[in-house]
C-alpha cells in the first residue's frame, strides 16, 4: 500500500518539482547535469523540512502515548547485518529505485507508467531490504523522524548508502543505457 501510494503522489508531484521527494534521486539529477545545484539545494532543503514536519504530524496526530515517545518510524539495522553491510543494502535499493525513475521516467522510449512504476520498485526495495534496514533508500525518510524523536543511531547508513546507489544508478542511465539524440 505504501509504495503505491508513494508512486501516485510522485506521479501528481511531478508537474510540479520533477517528482523530487529523496535527496539522494535529487543529488543523482545533480550528478548528471539534469538539475542545476541552486534548484537541487532548494529541493534538498524542501525535503528535509518536509520529512521534520511529517515527524512532528505523526508524532502530535496520534493520541497513543508511545507514538509520542517513540522513535516514530526512525528506521534501524537488523541485528543479523553489519553497519557495513545495511550501507550497501541501502545502495542497493536507491540504485533500483534511481534505475526505476530513469527507465520509467526520464528515459525518452519509455513505458507510460510514471510514478507507478516507481511504486513498483519501492515494493520490490521494500520486500527485499525492509526487514534488514527498514529500506529507507530517502535521507529525509530517515532524518525527519530522528530530529523529532532525537534518535540519531546509524545515520550515515541512510545517507551514505542511498546516495551512493543514487550515484551510481545516475550516471550508469546516463552515460551507458539511456539513448542519446
Amino acid at each position: 500500500m505504501h509504495a503505491a501510494a508513494l508512486g501516485m503522489f510522485i506521479t501528481a508531484m511531478m508537474t510540479i518539482s520533477g517528482g523530487h521527494l529523496n535527496p539522494a534521486v535529487t543529488l543523482g539529477f545533480l550528478s548528471t547535469g539534469r538539475i542545476k545545484a541552486q534548484e537541487a539545494g532548494a529541493y534538498i532543503a524542501a525535503q528535509l523540512v518536509g520529512a521534520v514536519l511529517a515527524a512532528v504530524l505523526v508524532r502530535y496526530s496520534f493520541p497513543d502515548p508511545i507514538v509520542r515517545t517513540g522513535t516514530l518510524g526512525t528506521p534501524a539495522i537488523a541485528s543479523s547485518i553489519t553497519f557495513g553491510q545495511a550501507i550497501i543494502f541501502e545502495a542497493i535499493g536507491a540504485f533500483v529505485l534511481v534505475s526505476a525513475v530513469y527507465g520509467t521516467i526520464v528515459a525518452q522510449e519509455k513505458p507510460v507508467l510514471g510514478g507507478f512504476g516507481v511504486g513498483i520498485a519501492l515494493l520490490a526495495i521494500i520486500l527485499v531490504v525492509g526487514p534488514l534496514t527498514g529500506a529507507t533508500v530517502n535521507p529525509a525518510r530517515a532524518f525527519g523522524p530522528a530530529v523529532v524523536s532525537g534518535t540519531f543511531t546509524a545515520q550515515a547508513v541512510w545517507w551514505v548508502g542511498p546516495i551512493l546507489g543514487a550515484l551510481l544508478a545516475a550516471n550508469l542511465w546516463d552515460r551507458v543505457l539511456l539513448k542519446k539524440d
